[in-house]
């Protein structure tokens, strides 16, 4: 080396060893610190709860609106004239719908509410009606209730046979001749006073309205103290009597009964046709 180049090539080597020394301790210690210093601090800030609900409720709301933009955009390019024609068309017969002009369409009956009958009703409903008792006949001719209740029963009977009237007619003088129309009951029969009676006789065996007598045939004594039984063992008996209905009331009275007093009949002959017709229908 050249003496005299000493200095400046001292000089110019030191010169630039020290700013090169001085930059790059310069610039090292502020990039050490930047980069000892910086990325602690962002870690931190991206740790924390509050940052990283923020940074992820933006980007939500960034796609929702990047969303929504493109669905109407979308839908703004796909109307076409047809849709739009429909879309208005609709949006007429909606309004035409409320309008006050268009007839009002029928309302359908409602159904009219079934009424459920009371418990009360139900159980009248289901029982059988009672039956009533017959009126009983209002006396005529100075009978007496008890006589008119049993010569309607003589009547009665006979037309339930289909016998004519005038078998009843004589039925009934019969029966008035015998008991006065009074179902007796016999003192010498103790048994006939057990069964429903209105007076007592001693004539023989002879019970109930016609005096029939059980020895002689016509029935026992409980059959011979029911009224009905006792009619109907009477019509019985006359219509066995050959050629009953060309004889007199008495004749024929006679001819069942074969009574001592065979003319006896003929005086109740127009009382029992008085009773007849009013109980006769």
């Amino acid at each position: 080396m050249h003496p005299d180049d000493t200095f400046d090539q001292t000089t110019t080597e030191t010169r630039p060893a020290t700013r090169s020394a001085e930059t790059t301790s310069s610039e090292r210690t502020a990039g050490r610190h930047r980069s000892a210093v910086a990325p602690h601090r962002g870690r931190a800030m991206l740790a924390s709860a509050p940052v990283r609900i923020a940074l992820a409720t933006g980007v939500t709301c960034l796609l929702g609106v990047a969303v929504f933009t493109s669905t109407r955009d979308t839908a703004d390019t796909d109307r076409t004239p047809v849709a739009e024609a429909v879309a208005e068309r609709a949006a007429s017969d909606d309004r035409a719908s409320r309008s006050l002009d268009r007839a009002a369409s029928p309302t359908p009956a409602s159904p009219s509410p079934t009424v459920q009958p009371s418990p009360s009703a139900s159980a009248k409903a289901s029982e059988k009606p009672k039956p009533t008792k017959p009126a009983r006949p209002r006396p005529v001719a100075g009978l007496s209730q008890a006589q008119m209740d049993n010569a309607k029963v003589i009547v009665g009977v006979g037309q339930g046979l289909e016998m004519p009237r005038r078998a009843l007619v004589v039925a009934v003088a019969t029966a008035m001749q015998e008991s006065t129309l009074l179902n007796y009951a016999n003192g010498v029969v103790p048994e006939s006073q057990n069964y429903p009676h209105e007076a007592v006789g001693w004539d023989h065996d002879s019970v109930g309205l016609f005096q029939q007598r059980p020895s002689s045939g016509w029935g026992t004594v409980a059959q011979l103290m029911r009224p009905s039984y006792a009619a109907q063992a009477f019509y019985d008996a006359l219509r066995e009597i050959p050629g009953w209905q060309a004889m007199s009331v008495a004749g024929a009275a006679q001819a069942v009964q074969v009574s001592a007093f065979p003319d006896a009949y003929a005086q109740h002959e127009v009382l029992a046709a008085t009773v007849v017709a009013a109980l006769a229908t």
